[in-house]
């Protein structure tokens, strides 16, 4: 299942603030819990840095990619250290959807599940729910912040998010199988392998990533790449 032993840290965690109260003396419990489920969040954002770098490589297997700032490292030109390159949606989206992520497990645990944990087995409807909210809430949050602060957008922000907002929604659409691949790749690799960090979070991210950002933004092969990508891949201003 996704990110399981996440949803298993955040359920401990819910479950001590419930059985909390407001004295000092919980003070060093709060603390624990709160490190928890920081330290959660914090391994789902890395999670999803890596996804969306790995969906790169689906979604664009032969062509060059624009990291911006890092670009140097790897011989490539740099245009622009942040805003527009595959870094800024990488590190931006990631930090998004961590957030939406746990925010929405909390959600749905404590308002559709009477307080029990969140998972595809228990509930597979409410999961399912609950990934099409949280990606597109995530994503969405994402495209709002682009909009507002990065400076190519600048007399067109407005059009812009709504634009994001309704590839989000297209996108986030495409993502219902996620919670499938784990347990599908118990049936081919073991659940040994499936329930391990990367068969249980790594690979049905990759996964999501790729067709959310293929089907919600057409960015497949020649076509979602920036001027520099155009330049990198040797293509004109027309992307075939």
């Amino acid at each position: 299942m996704l990110f399981r032993q996440a949803f298993r840290t955040l359920s401990r965690t819910f479950g001590r603030r419930r059985k909390s109260t407001a004295t000092f003396g919980d003070e060093g419990a709060s603390s624990s819990g709160n490190g928890a489920l920081v330290a959660a969040v914090g391994t789902t954002f890395v999670t999803y840095m890596t996804a969306d770098f790995l969906s790169n490589f689906i979604q664009h297997p032969t062509q060059q990619m624009d990291y911006g700032y890092f670009n140097q490292f790897i011989g490539r030109p740099v245009t622009r250290n942040w805003w527009g390159t595959r870094t800024e949606h990488i590190v931006g989206v990631a930090a998004c959807l961590a957030v939406t992520d746990h925010a929405s497990q909390a959600y749905f645990s404590k308002f559709w599940l009477g307080g029990r944990a969140l998972s595809f087995a228990a509930a597979p409807a409410t999961f399912v729910a609950h990934t099409f909210f949280f990606i597109f809430t995530g994503v969405t949050l994402y495209v709002g912040v682009d909009a507002a602060f990065n400076p190519q957008h600048a007399g067109k922000r407005t059009e812009e998010f709504l634009s994001g907002t309704y590839s989000s929604a297209v996108g986030s659409c495409t993502a219902w199988y996620e919670p499938y691949v784990s347990p599908a790749l118990a049936r081919i690799a073991g659940p040994a392998f499936a329930g391990g960090w990367f068969g249980s979070s790594l690979l049905p991210a990759t996964l999501a990533y790729s067709t959310v950002k293929g089907c919600g933004w057409n960015d497949w092969g020649n076509n979602g790449l920036n001027d520099l990508e155009l330049s990198l891949n040797g293509l004109t201003g027309d992307k075939e």
